[in-house]
């Protein structure tokens, strides 16, 4: 079950991987020096592959994220996007945040066909587009609500489907269902499930809980306390298509528990340094 560190994983030759982190390390100045956050991340995600990356608070999971989607700088190594190096944003991945992000002011489908009216696509070609991915997160018969009138839940699936309307290369999520209860995120997580199969969508998911990582995953990379770095990776092998009620058999609780050891021990460290700075 637990897969050695190794470099980059290996390319197929007759597919290069969808996403490439190489060596990557970022470090941000501060009063007390340089504070190294990433330190020689490297892994790939192939094309239609589930990837979690998980760890303890302050391990530089937000911080891979923002490197991955062009939001942040990298210090040493590189982030390709197929052949592209990632030097910001790219239209080839979308991205959905913990944080609220809807519109207030425009309705679910208007939200959603946000992206095809900045790429200069026409209304009625956009509104149709839309459509269907508004259907395809559950949302029918929601077209016309505003945000307000929506659950968490529903806003959350509204921005699932705006980052899936681009048709993106690479879906790049950031705790995307961290705000909402056990019982919702686990109903979301099979959402997801079912569009990444539906359109065999590649997926990173940047998360810490380890109930959504194994539910959702082919694999999950276990980061170490800061500066973070690759501590383990994990294969998940329960059957696909899956849903929640997998949660409940033996094996999804061996993955479970495997990976609470490696984060307990993470977290304890990163508490210990924290006790030793106060």
């Amino acid at each position: 079950m637990l897969q050695p560190i190794s470099a980059v994983t290996a390319e197929s030759p007759a597919e290069a991987p969808v996403l490439a982190v190489r060596n990557v390390s970022k470090e941000f100045a501060t009063v007390e020096g340089p504070l190294r956050a990433v330190d020689d991340m490297s892994f790939a995600v192939q094309r239609g592959e589930f990837l979690s990356v998980i760890g303890p608070s302050g391990c530089g999971k937000s911080t891979l994220f923002g490197m991955i989607g062009g939001l942040t700088s990298v210090s040493r190594g590189e982030i390709r996007i197929g052949a592209d190096k990632i030097v910001g944003p790219h239209r080839d991945i979308s991205m959905v945040f913990q944080e609220e992000s809807t519109f207030p002011w425009r309705t679910v489908i208007d939200n959603v066909a946000f992206p095809l009216e900045i790429a200069g696509m026409g209304k009625s070609e956009r509104l149709d587009k839309a459509a269907r991915f508004v259907k395809l997160v559950g949302l029918g018969g929601f077209e016309k609500r505003l945000p307000s009138e929506l659950s968490g839940g529903m806003r959350q699936r509204v921005s699932l489907a705006r980052a899936l309307a681009a048709e993106p290369k690479l879906l790049l999520m950031d705790e995307p269902f961290a705000a909402l209860d056990e019982q919702t995120r686990l109903l979301l997580g099979d959402k997801v499930l079912q569009i990444r199969q539906e359109l065999n969508q590649t997926i990173l998911l940047i998360t810490h809980n380890i109930t959504e990582a194994v539910q959702l995953s082919d694999r999950i990379l276990v980061m170490s306390y800061r500066p973070g770095t690759l501590k383990r990776e994990v294969k998940i092998d329960l059957p696909r298509p899956r849903t929640s009620e997998i949660v409940g058999s033996d094996a999804f609780g061996r993955y479970v528990a495997t990976i609470w050891n490696d984060l307990r021990e993470e977290a304890t460290r990163g508490m210990q340094a924290s006790e030793q700075l106060a």
